[in-house]
């Protein structure tokens, strides 16, 4: 057992005190736990504990655990700062936030934020016509917008513009000149005047790794020219006044503030101009932008951002009071669609390791008496094994391996010795780890080699259903053990997903001193489960995951704080049966196993198998068939220790 100043340090290490946002700490018996937002002085709640309860509950990993608690949070905290900065600058006028559908469709996420958000008539941004379909079905707080981005089609309009009639506040936002024709077609038909926005090109372009939407040649948005051909068109047709909203999106996880402050002043010009031409605008939606320190750095890089919340609360409303008052204009209702910021925070991904390969190991090898002198000679590098030649002997351990590996190859030696071979490279490696870890100043060369040789922890899950834009765009997201954190971790491993695919890998990682690529992790112990967390994937991770491999969703659980502080179950979806990604895919579940049972008893007409051995397969086939698409678990393996 470490000291507790030892164990504050393994827990910093992983630089949960940073990206954490204090909702995450260290709970007595060394288990990662859940901080009550509303109770931070409490203790926190075990994620290991919690994950017993489920599994003897029948639930099992990999699964996405979102926490009601923290989804209620973010859209407190964004709320608030805004209304603080509103209240601290003399801004005339609200704000009122949407969240934008496409970045977490799921029905237990909307509906909550749906209902945590009606205090502050909190809507939602729909960018697509099914999206609209489940906004309309959603009981928004009156008061609250509905957005509807995107191009639209006759039906989708004729939508809005209905929706509108039933005293839902849906702003149709005209996104390309050809949608105009379509909105005043359909408005005249029904003869009821839509409530409509203009989605307007910025020229400021920003960084980050979404920069390609923002600036004059993002997808959607009228140029400056269209928008004047707008105002024309919709002043012929005698709708100007229909035009209350003006949406220019800053970017998306925009890193720097300077960026975001630069973006807003020239959406204030537009707007400013707009009005001047006559346009009766009454909202400035500045689209998404909020960024997620995913990494905890606090700085402009793809990854973090270099501002606070109500920082960035702070530069929208002085730089939009700046522009109105300058112009003498009304202050506009403020309009943001932060959408990763509302629910990455909320969700974590729990997995649990099945297996490792360990890269070194602990015990000698002694070559046999026969063998080749090379093992002799590669055994003999642990005597001059010293801080000044750990260069030297790792050159010289990675030439004899080669070497005898070719030997191999020739028929020189046999498959024994090739094994022992490898057995004392992976134990000189062991050792030399052991002496860098002691020496200050290792040449950056062997540190490099070194890092090949980093363990692999085979993880149950998959990279490109769970974490697409880890895999797609090198997102990283902040990774860590739940458990053993009383514990200095002996090992260095990269994760590997249970896909038959390279690219299933994940090798960066969030630590103290920056991103590494390899985790701190413990050596694995029989009978128990090590569980990793992978957190901050609240946002779009869900929806834009595959079937790869024909992996499915995962299990997804909601849990909130108890009146003990405890974490309880509030519900559960199950995860994807092999029988659903099988339809998916156009597979009809029953005809495969009508297929298979034609195949089976083929086999017993044969003689291959009996009538006995032929139920035992078609009972195997029923059941994986209506079985998790992971690894499942024995139902009597103890859940973590």
């Amino acid at each position: 057992m470490l000291d507790t100043d030892t164990e504050a340090e393994v827990f910093n290490a992983y630089a949960a005190h940073r990206w954490g946002a204090g909702l995450v700490g260290r709970c007595p018996d060394g288990a990662l736990g859940l901080v009550d937002p509303a109770r931070t002085e409490a203790a926190p709640a075990s994620l290991p504990d919690l994950l017993g309860n489920l599994r003897a509950r029948g639930i099992d990993t990999p699964m996405i655990l979102r926490v009601g608690a923290f989804l209620r949070r973010s859209l407190e905290t964004l709320n608030t700062a805004f209304e603080r900065a509103i209240a601290a600058n003399g801004y005339k006028a609200p704000y009122r936030g949407v969240f934008p559908i496409k970045v977490n469709q799921q029905s237990g996420v909307i509906d909550r934020i749906v209902q945590y958000g009606r205090p502050w008539q909190f809507g939602l941004e729909a960018g697509s016509k099914p999206e609209l379909i489940l906004a309309l079905s959603r009981d928004l707080p009156p008061g609250a917008l509905l957005i509807c981005n995107g191009i639209k089609d006759a039906e989708f309009v004729r939508l809005g513009i209905l929706a509108r009639k039933a005293g839902i506040n849906c702003v149709l936002v005209l996104e390309s000149p050809g949608e105009i024709d379509t909105v005043i077609a359909e408005a005249r038909r029904l003869k009821e005047k839509p409530l409509l926005g203009v989605r307007i090109k910025l020229t400021r372009r920003v960084s980050g790794n979404w920069a390609d939407s923002s600036g004059d040649r993002s997808s959607f948005g009228l140029t400056t020219k269209e928008v004047v051909d707008l105002i024309g068109k919709l002043r012929e047709a005698d709708m100007l006044d229909c035009l209350a909203l003006q949406h220019s999106h800053l970017g998306s996880q925009v890193p720097a503030i300077m960026d975001i402050r630069q973006a807003v002043d020239e959406a204030c010009r537009f707007f400013t101009e707009l009005r001047r031409l006559g346009a009766p605008l009454e909202y400035l939606d500045l689209g998404g932008g909020l960024g997620i320190d995913y990494t905890g750095e606090a700085r402009a890089t793809e990854n973090s951002m270099n501002y606070t919340l109500d920082e960035y609360c702070t530069n929208i409303v002085e730089t939009v009071r700046y522009a109105m008052d300058e112009a003498g204009q009304p202050h506009p209702v403020l309009v943001t669609e932060s959408g990763r910021a509302i629910v990455a925070t909320s969700s974590i991904l729990i997995t649990d390791v099945l297996e490792a390969a360990y890269f070194d190991r602990s015990a000698p090898v002694t070559p046999e008496p026969d063998d080749h002198h090379m093992l002799s000679d590669m055994a003999a590098i642990e005597g001059y094994l010293s801080p000044r030649r750990v260069q030297e002997c790792l050159n010289d351990a990675e030439y004899y391996r080669e070497e005898l590996r070719a030997l191999f190859r020739r028929g020189v030696i046999d498959i024994e010795a090739v094994a022992r071979a490898e057995q004392i490279f992976l134990y000189l490696v062991g050792r030399i780890k052991e002496v860098v870890a002691r020496t200050p100043d290792v040449p950056p060369e062997v540190a490099d080699e070194l890092a090949e040789h980093r363990d692999i922890y085979r993880i149950n899950m998959s990279l490109f259903q769970s974490l697409p834009d880890v895999w797609a765009i090198d997102q990283i997201l902040p990774i860590m053990p739940l458990q053993r954190l009383d514990e200095a971790p002996t090992r260095r491993a990269v994760l590997s997903d249970i896909t038959c695919d390279s690219d299933g890998k994940i090798n960066h990682f969030v630590l103290e001193d920056g991103i590494e690529n390899a985790l701190p992790v413990h050596e694995l112990r029989p009978a128990e489960t090590y569980y990793i967390g992978i957190f901050l994937v609240g946002a779009y991770q869900e929806t834009l995951g595959d079937l790869h491999n024909l992996f499915g969703d995962t299990n997804v659980v909601t849990v909130d704080f108890n009146d003990d502080g405890a974490l309880e179950l509030v519900d559960e979806v199950e995860g994807d049966t092999v029988s659903e990604v099988l339809a998916a895919v156009e597979y009809e579940p029953r005809q495969c196993l009508d297929a298979f049972k034609g195949i089976v008893e083929r086999a017993v007409r044969s003689g291959r198998i009996n009538p006995r051995q032929r139920r035992e397969m078609m009972d195997t086939y029923r059941e994986a068939l209506g079985g998790y698409t992971y690894y499942e678990h024995p139902p009597e393996e103890d859940a973590h220790g």
